[in-house]
C-alpha cells in the first residue's frame, strides 16, 4: 500500500474546516503577488518571513500531508533566497520551475498560517504560524491548490505600519452523504468496510498484471460485504461503492455518524521487493495513542469526541485521562479482532509471520470505533497479485473477513 495520504475533513469538524481555509485564504488574500524575485526566507517559532523584490505574474500554493510540507509557487520569479530556517520548518527548499520559483517548506511539526501582512515599503511577507493537531493539518492540506492573482508592485501605494487584507470565510466542505446500510435488523452490530484510495487517487499499481489498488480494494470491499450479508449476523456499509476520491476523515468519519461497531479499511500493500508477499493487519500505535488522546482533550469542541459523552464541561487533564480510558478499551478490541482476523485468514491466504502490527494511520484514530487496516497482500509480488485479482482470491479473503467478525461479535456478546 502507498502511504499517500492526503487531506483529511470529517463531518463534524465542518466550522473547523471553513476556519482553516479562511485562515489560508487570508494568507493568500494579504500576499498580493507582485513582490517579485524572492530574496530571503527567515524561519522564526511563529512566524515566516519571505523577502520579495520586483513584478511577478502570479502565485499559488498548496500544503501537502505525510511528509509535512507547505509549497508556494511564484510565476515569474528566481529562486535564489538566503534561507534561514527554524521554528516548525526543518528546512527550505527552492527550485525553478515552469518559469517561476517554488519554495517548500518541510515542517517537522504541524502549523499553519494564522495571518498574512505585507509590508509593501519593505517588500516583506509575513505569514503568521499558528500549531495544530494532525487532523486539522491533514484538512488544510485537503484544500488543494489556492491560486493568487497578479497585482502590479509599483502601482500599489505605500502604507505606514504594511497592509493586512481579510477574505470572507469560504463556505465549507459538505459531508458525503452518508451509504446505504444494508441489512434489516438494526439490532445487529454494524460494520463499515472502507476501500482504500479511489478516484483521483489509484494507489499502489502493478502494470504488468494491470491491477490499480483502488480497484482490488472495492471489489474485495464488496466480496466481504456480500459474504457478511450471507450470514445475517450483522448489517454492512461501504464509505465507497464506486470509483470516487473520499479523504481520510471522511472515511472513518462516515463509519463514526453511522455509529458503527467496527471499521475496517481494506488496502493492498506494495513494496521495492518483488519477494514480499503476504497479508497484515494495522491497528493503532501506543505512541500514536497516547498523542491522539492529548489532542483531543486540547480540542475546542469536546462534545463529540466520544460517543455517549459530553466532555465539555471537564478540564483538559480529565477530558483527556476520560479520552485515554476510551481509547485504550478501542485499541484493545481492535487488536482483538487483527488477532482473529489473522488466525481465520492464515488458512485460506498468504499472510506475515508477524500478521498484527501497530503504526500510527489517519484511519484508525476515531478514539471509540475499533478500526483495523487491512493490508490484503502486496501487489507488487507476482502471486499476491494474482490472488488478489482473482475473483477466488476475493472471496477467501471475504470469508477470513467473515469468520473473523463473527467470532468477534459472538465474544462480545457473551462478554455482555
Amino acid at each position: 500500500m502507498r502511504f499517500d495520504f492526503t487531506a483529511a475533513r470529517g463531518a463534524r469538524h465542518s466550522g473547523r474546516v471553513s476556519w482553516i481555509l479562511a485562515l489560508l485564504a487570508a494568507w493568500l488574500g494579504g500576499v498580493p503577488a507582485f513582490a517579485g524575485d524572492v530574496a530571503e526566507v527567515r524561519v522564526a517559532d511563529d512566524a515566516i518571513t519571505v523577502t520579495l523584490d520586483g513584478a511577478v505574474a502570479g502565485a499559488s500554493t498548496f500544503i501537502l500531508d505525510e511528509p509535512r510540507r507547505i509549497a508556494l509557487d511564484i510565476a515569474g520569479a528566481k529562486p535564489g533566497a538566503r534561507v534561514e530556517p527554524g521554528g516548525p520548518v526543518a528546512r527550505v527548499r527552492q527550485g525553478a520551475t515552469g518559469g517561476g520559483a517554488r519554495l517548500v517548506f518541510d515542517l517537522d511539526r504541524p502549523a499553519i498560517v494564522r495571518e498574512g501582512r505585507f509590508d509593501a515599503a519593505t517588500g516583506k511577507l509575513t505569514l503568521v504560524l499558528t500549531r495544530v493537531d494532525d487532523a486539522r493539518f491533514a484538512r488544510a492540506a485537503g484544500a488543494g491548490r489556492l491560486s493568487l492573482t497578479g497585482f502590479d508592485m509599483a502601482r500599489r501605494p505605500s502604507v505606514p505600519g504594511g497592509s493586512r487584507v481579510s477574505l470572507p470565510v469560504p463556505t465549507a466542505r459538505r459531508a458525503p452523504a452518508l451509504p446505504r446500510v444494508y441489512g434489516d435488523d438494526d439490532s445487529r452490530p454494524l460494520v463499515v468496510i472502507d476501500a482504500g484510495h479511489g478516484g483521483k487517487d489509484p494507489g499502489a499499481l502493478n502494470g504488468e498484471a494491470g491491477l490499480r489498488e483502488k480497484d482490488v480494494t472495492l471489489k474485495t470491499a464488496l466480496a466481504i460485504k456480500e459474504r457478511l450479508l450471507e450470514s445475517g449476523r450483522v448489517r454492512v456499509a461501504l464509505t465507497r461503492e464506486d470509483d470516487r476520491f473520499l479523504i481520510l476523515q471522511e472515511r472513518y468519519g462516515i463509519a463514526r455518524r453511522l455509529k458503527a461497531d467496527l471499521f475496517i479499511s481494506i488496502h493492498c500493500d506494495s513494496a521495492g521487493n518483488p519477494e514480499a508477499t503476504g497479508a497484515t493487519a494495522y491497528t493503532l500505535s501506543e505512541v500514536a495513542s497516547d498523542k491522539e488522546a492529548a489532542r483531543l482533550a486540547a480540542r475546542e469542541n469536546k462534545a463529540d469526541i466520544i460517543a455517549g459523552i459530553n466532555l465539555g464541561d471537564q478540564t483538559t487533564d480529565i477530558s483527556s485521562l476520560l479520552i485515554d480510558l476510551a481509547q485504550r478499551e478501542t485499541m484493545n478490541r481492535s487488536a482483538s479482532f487483527a488477532r482473529l482476523l489473522g488466525r481465520e485468514a492464515k488458512p485460506l491466504m498468504p499472510t506475515k509471520d508477524n500478521f498484527h502490527r501497530m503504526a500510527s494511520l489517519v484511519v484508525l484514530k476515531a478514539p471509540d470505533m475499533p478500526s483495523i487496516l487491512f493490508e490484503t497482500g502486496y501487489i507488487s509480488n507476482k502471486d499476491d497479485a494474482e490472488f488478489l485479482g482473482s475473483r477466488d482470491g476475493r472471496k477467501k479473503v471475504a470469508e477470513s473477513v467473515a469468520r473473523a467478525t463473527e467470532v468477534y461479535f459472538a465474544r462480545r456478546m457473551a462478554s455482555r
